[in-house]
């Protein structure tokens, strides 16, 4: 029986990124921003579980993991809120003074957050 290894490379090179498509990143960190049930996510989050997860895909597919304290959206400096721009974190607009930041460059904009 004759053996034909380039056209099994050739049809491998083709199909195999659009079967990949939904497969998390390899490294089985978590994606932010992802979309969940078409709404999108800039950090962890808790839907009918206890602890909080993240999508490995840009859009969820299926493919997740809890989070540990590593996995945590990072606060993004320098951002914009209201009109004034900052470096760090602030306590600007928090009833109860507690520092917060903002997991976007523009929070006007996004207004997806963290307290710090």
């Amino acid at each position: 029986m004759a053996q034909c290894p380039g056209l099994l490379l050739v049809l491998l090179w083709v199909f195999l990124p659009h079967c990949m498509a939904g497969i998390p990143n390899e490294d089985g960190e978590c994606v932010f921003p992802f979309w969940y049930k078409n709404k999108k996510f800039y950090d962890c989050i808790k839907f009918g579980v206890r602890h909080d997860w993240c999508s490995l895909n840009k859009t969820f597919q299926g493919y997740w993991k809890y989070c540990t304290a590593a996995d945590f959206a990072p606060c993004v400096f320098p951002f914009w809120y209201r009109r004034v721009i900052y470096w760090e974190c602030t306590d600007d607009g928090d009833d109860m003074g507690k520092k917060w930041c903002s997991l976007t460059k523009n929070y006007n904009k996004d207004q997806v957050w963290k307290y710090c």
